[in-house]
């Protein structure tokens, strides 16, 4: 019992070691493969799927790319701490009368789960998912979170990241997309291996005329004064 316990202990501490140098590194260095898009590939046996994904730093994004994802995913992404206690209320009383499951992810929380670890729903996940989320918010910025997830999130079916999406759908650039191409993007976030930004649905017009509002109340982008070093751009 006493090797068992030792065995444990130093397998936790040295998972506490690695994870935390892990996200310390990607505070600076940009992210070029996600554990997401492993799965997805190694699936794909036939490689016929789209594989496009291209690494840019924030200030190559539009604001109006930045605004729509956050109207869209997580409104109180600048002032929280990781977690919207009150969406995961309402997420929770939800979920105990209703068929259709609802999430509480912020951003910060797909973040983490999108690069450090994998898509499947299991306590295991959701627990290392808070403790990342944790850690990320410790060490990196409101604006390097922001700048993670707009190059690790899926954007398309097999389309990773603002760069690739603004490409594939509009044949233009992340840093030159229009307020209605960045809501036609954010529109398709929550299924994008099944929704298209472009030609749109009247679901995704409807979800994207709602974003544009959302985006309009929202008013000027304004990041919390910086606790950490400026991200890689």
């Amino acid at each position: 019992m006493k090797k068992l316990f030792r065995f444990l202990l130093k397998s936790c501490l040295w998972f506490v070691v690695i994870s935390v140098f892990w996200v310390f590194m990607y505070r600076y260095i940009p992210v070029y493969f996600t554990p997401l898009m492993g799965i997805r590939y190694f699936k794909n046996t036939n490689k016929t799927q789209t594989f496009k994904h291209k690494w840019v730093g924030l200030k190559e994004i539009s604001l109006h790319l930045q605004k729509a994802v956050i109207c869209s995913e997580d409104q109180k992404f600048i002032s929280h701490n990781g977690f919207d206690m009150e969406a995961i209320e309402k997420a929770y009383q939800n979920n105990k009368t209703s068929k259709h499951i609802k999430g509480a992810s912020t951003i910060s929380q797909q973040t983490a789960k999108n690069v450090f670890l994998w898509p499947n729903r299991s306590w295991l996940r959701k627990g290392l998912e808070l403790y990342f989320t944790f850690l990320i918010e410790r060490f990196w910025s409101k604006q390097r979170i922001l700048e993670v997830y707009l190059n690790s999130i899926e954007m398309g079916n097999g389309v990773y990241g603002a760069q690739a999406a603004s490409t594939y759908w509009f044949n233009t650039s992340a840093k030159n997309i229009t307020q209605n191409q960045a809501a036609a993007i954010a529109a398709i976030l929550p299924n994008p291996r099944r929704y298209k930004a472009q030609p749109a649905t009247a679901y995704i017009t409807s979800r994207k005329q709602w974003i544009i509002k959302q985006m309009g109340f929202y008013g000027p982008l304004i990041f919390p004064k910086k606790k950490h070093e400026k991200s890689n751009n």
